[in-house]
């Protein structure tokens, strides 16, 4: 897929305006000087980047409804995909958490948002943290049973818990609903045939 591939689906099918893809290629920009001296995404992945990163996180737009008031993102590394939710969204009153424990990772994430004049919130170790938002979503946090334990014994109030997983998120889920079943669903990433959308609703 084209770099201007997905600039059309981000326009034509997510509603990201002339004004977001404008911050995205600033975004890019600064993650790719600064991946010269941190790896905050693999080498490999630098040139399919629109792909691979930007529209991976982009699609979780279609799931969530920005009218409610906040969504926390779990081990957001250097934004993904909670700054480019962040990015899209044009509520004031909808707040975004950012949660990672790397000090170097949530300087550049204090920068870049600075620099875009994004209204996040960038926070610690989760485990340090509590967690009271509407959403809770992640992309390369950890294990889903860790996940869901996140949900279950951090969060404070009902949510929406959105993941983004490879081929196996069946078998996972599977997995990690053994002992306690949860409602979900599995949606289809738009990204990569094999990948899968989790969402899964807590009550609390």
């Amino acid at each position: 897929m084209q770099d201007n591939e997905v600039i059309r689906i981000l326009q034509n099918q997510l509603n990201f305006t002339e004004k977001n893809i404008s911050d995205i290629k600033k975004f890019i920009d600064e993650l790719l000087r600064a991946n010269k001296r941190h790896n905050f995404i693999s080498k490999s992945t630098e040139n399919l980047i629109w792909q691979r990163h930007i529209l991976d996180s982009a699609q979780l737009v279609k799931f969530i409804n920005f009218s409610k008031d906040s969504l926390s993102d779990l081990g957001s590394g250097a934004g993904f995909p909670g700054l480019i939710l962040a990015l899209f969204n044009k509520n004031e009153d909808f707040h975004v958490k950012l949660f990672e424990k790397s000090p170097v990772k949530r300087a550049f994430l204090r920068d870049i948002s600075d620099r875009l004049s994004l209204k996040i919130e960038i926070l610690g170790n989760v485990y340090q943290s509590s967690i009271s938002t509407d959403y809770i979503v992640c992309r390369a946090f950890k294990k889903l049973d860790a996940i869901i334990q996140v949900s279950r014994e951090i969060a404070q109030k009902s949510h929406k818990l959105i993941i983004l997983k490879g081929q196996n998120a069946q078998k996972d889920l599977e997995k990690a609903f053994k002992k306690e079943k949860y409602d979900y669903k599995l949606e289809n990433s738009i990204t990569n045939k094999e990948s899968k959308i989790i969402i899964v609703d807590f009550k609390k």
